[in-house]
């Protein structure tokens, strides 16, 4: 029973402003790290992208040209 440290998990559940306390900053440190995780990642494939169109290859050339078409139609089609 020690090593499962049940009388502290009891002793927990007994002060719940604690418990909340803890899930709370639990809670706060995984947004913050999911956060960081995404802009790192993101980064990284934005920096992959520039490196890809400098080498300005046909096939990704086209495909951004495609993309910029869209968008530059969607655009111009709306009424404001």
């Amino acid at each position: 029973m020690e090593r499962a440290k049940i009388a502290e998990y009891v002793d927990l559940l007994n002060r719940p402003l604690s418990l909340m306390w803890r899930n709370l900053l639990g809670g706060t440190a995984r947004g913050v790290g999911i956060a960081i995780g995404f802009t790192v990642f993101t980064a990284l494939i934005l920096y992959l992208l520039q490196m890809l169109g400098k080498l300005n290859l046909p096939i990704i050339g086209d495909f951004i040209a495609d993309i910029v078409r869209i968008v530059q139609h969607q655009l111009e089609d709306r009424a404001y």
